[in-house]
């Protein structure tokens, strides 16, 4: 899911490069780190391995789900996307097909997967691409979701949890009804829970072993996000789930599956462009904000490069960089570009 605008900056020194990374959102632009774009998370101290971290031996044995060498995983990778019908996830399956790889999709909505499948098939071919109706809410859905992955493809080598909402609600928390408190927590929250368990379920007894890669989101840093404060408040929990279930894989001695986190920075979906309604939202989306394609292409390409190199190790993959968001933001106060981009300023 794409990050949400905001209505301020605060301007602050770069963090020191050890400090947890976290996906840029508006309200963070200016503390944003200056980190290389893709790197390993809870690197192990001296003489021990870190809990946020599982071993990265690549020929390691399913730890957890049976003996014997894992077996290297090649491509065409089987990937399964949450979330797929429309927006960032949309564009990830896109990109996952153009570069030959198997891609199953799921939503809500029966009717959007339908569409969706039947013109990727068109496009890629009909063994390509395989569509299901999945409410992440619900664990006998994702229960069934792997049965029909395991049905179609056999396996699955990256899972990526894109599914997240804001039910289109940018105000107070006071005016929240609960209606959308409900939508976006269990949605973010307990469908992204419900999802990694039943993806490492899957995936440690695979011969191959899996990825799975967790999207962050605006407040995944510890950053305010006013106007959207339970939806920062559930993609700060992603980053603090993924290195509770690194550790809990090092623990069990599972060393076939590894849990990543991929931040897609601001992405011109529906939901962040239903939220271009103050001076500050719209000056930072058109400065910071890319379509999904592009965002698409550069997560695509990193995010495979992981099982071609044999890597176990746990990476946080993310497409706006401090670097990447200092440069734009001097760029626009020195010569006024990206104005009106995307949207119209006042």
């Amino acid at each position: 899911m794409a990050a949400s605008a905001t209505a301020h900056l605060p301007l602050r020194a770069p963090a020191r490069v050890g400090a947890a990374p976290s996906r840029p959102s508006a309200t963070a632009v200016a503390g944003l780190r200056g980190r290389p774009e893709r790197r390993g998370l809870a690197a192990a101290p001296r003489g021990g391995r870190g809990l946020g971290g599982v071993r990265a031996e690549a020929a390691s044995g399913g730890g957890g789900g049976g003996g014997g060498p894992r077996e290297p995983m090649v491509p065409p990778y089987n990937v399964l996307i949450t979330g797929s019908t429309k927006g960032i996830g949309y564009a990830l399956a896109r990109k996952f097909l153009e570069a030959g790889d198997n891609v199953v999709i799921c939503s809500r909505s029966a009717e959007k997967v339908e569409s969706v499948v039947g013109d990727l098939k068109r496009e890629y071919g009909e063994q390509h691409v395989w569509g299901t109706v999945c409410d992440v809410r619900d664990g006998k859905d994702v229960k069934a979701l792997v049965e029909f992955a395991r049905d179609k493809l056999k396996h699955i080598d990256i899972w990526i949890n894109n599914a997240g909402s804001n039910a289109y609600t940018y105000k107070p928390l006071v005016e929240t009804s609960d209606e959308a408190l409900m939508e976006i927590i269990t949605t973010n929250t307990l469908g992204l829970m419900i999802c990694c368990r039943e993806a490492i379920n899957m995936m440690r007894n695979q011969p191959r072993g899996g990825h799975i890669f967790n999207l962050d989101g605006a407040g995944s840093d510890g950053r305010p996000t006013p106007r959207f404060a339970a939806y920062g408040a559930t993609k700060r929990s992603v980053v603090h789930l993924t290195k509770s279930l690194q550790a809990e894989l090092q623990m069990n001695e599972v060393n076939n599956v590894m849990v990543h986190n991929l931040s897609p920075g601001m992405v011109t979906t529906d939901l962040l462009m239903s939220g271009a309604t103050t001076k500050q939202a719209k000056f930072f989306i058109n400065i910071l904000a890319e379509p999904p394609n592009v965002v698409a292409d550069y997560l695509v390409s990193n995010i495979r490069e992981i099982p071609s190199n044999q890597s176990m190790k746990p990476t946080y993959i993310r497409f706006l960089t401090g670097l990447k968001a200092y440069s734009r933001i001097f760029s626009r106060l020195a010569f006024g570009a990206r104005r009106n981009k995307y949207v119209t300023e006042d």
